[in-house]
C-alpha cells in the first residue's frame, strides 16, 4: 500500500503519488462522467488518504475537502487502452489500477458484476476506463503520451 491505511489520515499532498483517470472520449457526456465517477471512488477507497480533510470556510461552515492532488482526465482510443490496461496490470504491487470494462453498463447488481469478472478477458474487452494511482514516475511513464480529455 502506498499510504498507512491503518491509520487512514489524510496525506495533504505528502508522498510521491500522482493520479489520473483514463477515458474513452467517444462516449455520451453522462457515461463519461459515470465511469471517471466510479474509477475515482475505486481509487478513493483503495487509497484513502488522498482526500477527505475538514475544511472550514471564513462563515464557520466546514466540509470534506476533495482530492490533495490534481486528478488529470486523460483521453484514450481502445488500442491505448488496452496498452495502458497491460502495462499497468504488470505493476499492480507498486500501484492501484481500477477498471471500468464497458460490460459492467449492462450490469445492475454488484454480486452479478463480480460474478460475470473472472468469465471475462479484460484485455479482449471493450474498456471504458482506467484509473491509476502510484509513483510519479511510474504513472508518468504509463500515461504521459495521453492528451488531456477536452
Amino acid at each position: 500500500m502506498f499510504m498507512n491505511q491503518i491509520e487512514k489520515q489524510p496525506l495533504r499532498g505528502e508522498q510521491d503519488l500522482r493520479l489520473a483517470v483514463v477515458v474513452d472520449p467517444d462516449l455520451p457526456v453522462g457515461w463519461l462522467a459515470n465511469t471517471v465517477g466510479a474509477i475515482s471512488v475505486g481509487i478513493g477507497t483503495e487509497n484513502v488518504g488522498l482526500g477527505g480533510v475538514t475544511l472550514t470556510d471564513g462563515d464557520g461552515a466546514s466540509y470534506k475537502s476533495s482530492a490533495d492532488r490534481p486528478v488529470p482526465i486523460l483521453q484514450a482510443n481502445g488500442d491505448q487502452m488496452r496498452v495502458v490496461l497491460e502495462k499497468s496490470a504488470a505493476r499492480l504491487d507498486e500501484m492501484t489500477l481500477v477498471v471500468f470494462p464497458a460490460f459492467a453498463r449492462s450490469i445492475h447488481t454488484f454480486a452479478d458484476y463480480e460474478a460475470l469478472v473472472p468469465t471475462q478477458a479484460l484485455k479482449s474487452e471493450k474498456i471504458d476506463g482506467i484509473g491509476l494511482c502510484g509513483p510519479s514516475k511510474l504513472v508518468r511513464s504509463l500515461v504521459g503520451s495521453l492528451k488531456l480529455l477536452r
